[in-house]
């Protein structure tokens, strides 16, 4: 489903690029005849759809892939090691989004007799992820209750973390409000997902090599959040979403990358 969805926006998406450009050839409709067309690896078909169809998750989908290469490649359980009632609902999370992704209904794909099936499925895993959630902001209140009232077990004192060892260390952050203690945590992603320049006006210039009042503003994609006054911890768009955090923040971005730059040349 994830090659189909790309190829419907265009068969360029999936192809494997190589010297010879045959693939991309084939992808446009030059090439006919009995040229072999090769496509791009499943990880990379993955991370084009975590890109292109918001809120499908590469890590999620890469998971039930190599669950799904251990059982049928390996002597590994695979995800048969997981009960039918867990898998299927984080299977059905992410075939929905490409389904969504191809203009189809999911009836069309398993028939109407099993489309009652698959919807419960979703049903399903959007319940675990409100209780996943509600767990994960329940303990931190708690934890962070026993903290301020010297309460806390000597061995969860012990594994206190501070702001920097909480962080994902992921590229760009910005501080956020934490939803369970009120603190300021941190929110952190690596997509970028928009690009703002705003170029220098003509008498901004300070000096040589200076851009002036010129700046770019990055639009991030959140992925992970985590609060210091808690030890609040979450890690995901899915759970990121359900506490109403951004899903999206701005930072500033290093305008030497967008404007300035010579264009690369090839030397053949």
């Amino acid at each position: 489903m994830a090659k189909a969805a790309l190829a419907r926006v265009s068969p360029l998406l999936i192809a494997e690029p190589n010297e010879e450009g045959t693939n991309l050839l084939i992808a446009t409709g030059l090439v006919k005849g009995d040229a072999r067309f090769t496509s791009v690896r499943a990880k990379t078909l993955m991370a084009r759809c975590h890109k292109a169809f918001k809120p499908f998750d590469e890590s999620e989908a890469m998971k039930i892939i190599d669950g799904r290469n251990e059982y049928l490649h390996s002597s590994g359980a695979g995800f048969m090691a997981i009960p039918p009632h867990a898998w299927w609902p984080r299977y059905w999370a992410q075939a929905a989004i490409l389904i969504t992704a191809l203009d189809r209904d999911i009836d069309e794909l398993v028939g109407r007799d099993r489309e009652s099936v698959v919807l419960k499925h979703l049903e399903q895993r959007t319940k675990n992820i409100e209780q996943r959630a509600e767990a994960l902001l329940e303990r931190a209140k708690q934890r962070r209750q026993q903290w301020l009232d010297g309460t806390l077990p000597t061995k969860i004192a012990a594994e206190w973390k501070n702001g920097q060892q909480l962080s994902a260390t992921m590229a760009h952050s910005e501080a956020a409000t934490c939803p369970a203690c009120g603190s300021t945590g941190l929110l952190e992603g690596d997509e970028v997902v928009d690009e703002e320049i705003h170029y220098p006006s003509a008498l901004s210039y300070a000096e040589e090599d200076s851009w002036g009042d010129g700046s770019v503003t990055l639009t991030i994609e959140a992925a992970y959040f985590s609060c210091p006054g808690c030890q609040l911890i979450l890690n995901g768009y899915e759970l990121l979403k359900q506490v109403e955090l951004n899903i999206l923040f701005e930072v500033e971005g290093d305008i030497d990358q967008y404007i300035g730059q010579e264009p690369e040349y090839g030397n053949d």
